[in-house]
């Protein structure tokens, strides 16, 4: 375990977790490179401590690791942590994918990719966090506020967890777990499903 670069001035702390040590090695040369400050681990048990000490912003994981997987790894960072995370992986099966998707991955990268590829998608993903901020406080809030005429909210997903939570009296990782299993049953994206559960809602409310 190292720290790739240093924190002052850095666009963002990432923890780069794989047990491929080139593949360890390159990506988060490539990072620190881009401005990011890194701190890697080769297996699961590291990423965890690493995690708890360092609290990154973003997690990029391997899954099939020795020992606790990149999806163990993810549950506990989202669970424990609050840290959002994204996979590099080499599987794209569809049972992966489903377990990708449950998690609330920001993103699913299938190797081989070259750091050209991945850093636009963490810069991407860092992206996504700040315009979901608002909104991520906002599912924290035991109600959730009306959006105005013709407003978009830039991510739908936390705030239906929030709703999850608040109605049925749920901690967030079994609000998350509801979440993707109605989304699976409707065969539709967490964030669709997520959609239609704040459409609900607001009609709850219109009519109440």
């Amino acid at each position: 375990m190292n720290s790739a670069a240093g924190s002052a001035g850095s666009k963002g702390r990432i923890l780069v977790v794989d047990d491929d040590r080139l593949v360890l090695a390159t990506v988060t040369h490539g990072l620190a490179q881009a401005g990011y400050e890194v701190i890697d681990a080769d297996n699961g048990d590291d990423a965890i401590l690493l995690a708890r000490e360092h609290r990154p912003a973003l997690a990029l994981l391997d899954i099939r690791m020795e020992g606790k997987s990149g999806f163990d790894v993810a549950e506990t960072l989202r669970d424990a942590y609050g840290i959002p995370f994204m996979f590099l992986s080499a599987f794209a099966d569809e049972a992966t994918l489903a377990k990708v998707q449950e998690l609330g991955a920001l993103a699913y990268l299938i190797k081989p990719l070259d750091v050209g590829q991945i850093v636009p998608s963490v810069e991407a993903a860092f992206a996504q966090l700040r315009s979901s901020a608002p909104a991520r406080a906002a599912a924290a809030a035991p109600e959730v506020p009306p959006a105005a005429p013709g407003e978009v909210l830039a991510d739908p997903v936390p705030l239906a967890v929030g709703v999850l939570m608040h109605r049925h009296s749920l901690p967030r990782a079994e609000a998350w777990r509801r979440l993707a299993r109605l989304a699976e049953e409707h065969r539709i994206s967490a964030a669709a499903q997520a959609e239609r559960l704040l459409g609900a809602v607001e009609e709850l409310a219109r009519s109440g």
